[in-house]
């Protein structure tokens, strides 16, 4: 068995695997928010989860981006246990090799666009001036260059949440972790970030979509897992010579 930058891979040579749950479980007092989840997402897949609110979906997420801890099982993210590092273990970990999108942003209102984005290589020790160089070329991929001066409550809703995808791709993530990416932009909007999470899948970048909009899965997925009462009650694959996939 080998291993490359993006975890474990396999003797018949499938692509390494990214995320893999075991068993977890997690509780908060009496409720039961993941009731023994088994999960495994490869280098380049893209899996959306949906079911219905309360149903672990955000737990999961929380899970597998090391916010939270499970009651029980075991959570591996690019080859490492998250169980086995301490918080700033963690902090770090997430920091170098997981990105996040959210569905209101998340962007820090007193800083500038460009340096929203910088900010992430920054906290990794990355210099200053090579953080706001790749933050610049980000910002240009992403459509958005001309706003990098611009504070995010003078940024349309599209233009924020591209911000906040360029934050996340900063470190180059092995995995990342989208919440709700278009539950607060308009449809225009929505679909433009739709669009974005296509084109980063295609090149490569393994994506987990949390999302209650079937068209978001339908279109940016390969996988839809869904979701009920903790546990994975069904799996299927999308095919990706559909309408709304090539869309």
């Amino acid at each position: 068995m080998t291993t490359d930058r993006h975890g474990t891979t396999g003797h018949d040579g499938a692509p390494p695997t990214v995320v893999d749950l075991s068993g977890v479980h997690k509780e908060y007092g009496d409720a039961k928010a993941l009731d023994g989840v088994d999960l495994q997402i490869r280098a380049g897949e893209a899996v959306a989860v949906m079911g219905p609110s309360g149903c672990g979906k955000s737990t999961l997420l929380n899970m597998v981006a090391g916010l939270d801890r499970p009651t029980a099982g075991t959570v591996r993210v690019h080859g490492q246990d998250l169980g086995a590092l301490n918080e700033t273990g963690l902090a770090l970990f997430r920091r170098r090799n997981i990105g996040m999108i959210f569905q209101f942003f998340n962007l820090i209102d007193d800083l500038p666009a460009l340096d929203n984005v910088a900010l992430a290589a920054q906290l990794t020790g990355t210099p200053a001036r090579q953080a706001r160089r790749r933050a610049v070329e980000l910002l240009d991929e992403l459509g958005v260059a001309s706003r990098k001066d611009t504070y995010p409550a003078a940024l349309s809703g599209g233009e924020r949440q591209r911000v906040a995808v360029a934050r996340a791709l900063m470190n180059r993530p092995a995995l990342l972790l989208a919440d709700e990416p278009t539950g607060a932009l308009d449809s225009r909007s929505g679909e433009q970030v739709m669009d974005l999470l296509i084109d980063l899948n295609q090149i490569g970048q393994t994506l987990l979509i949390v999302t209650h909009d079937p068209k978001l899965a339908a279109r940016c997925a390969g996988r839809l897992v869904e979701f009920a009462d903790g546990r994975v009650a069904r799996e299927s694959g999308i095919d990706e010579g559909t309408p709304e996939r090539t869309a």
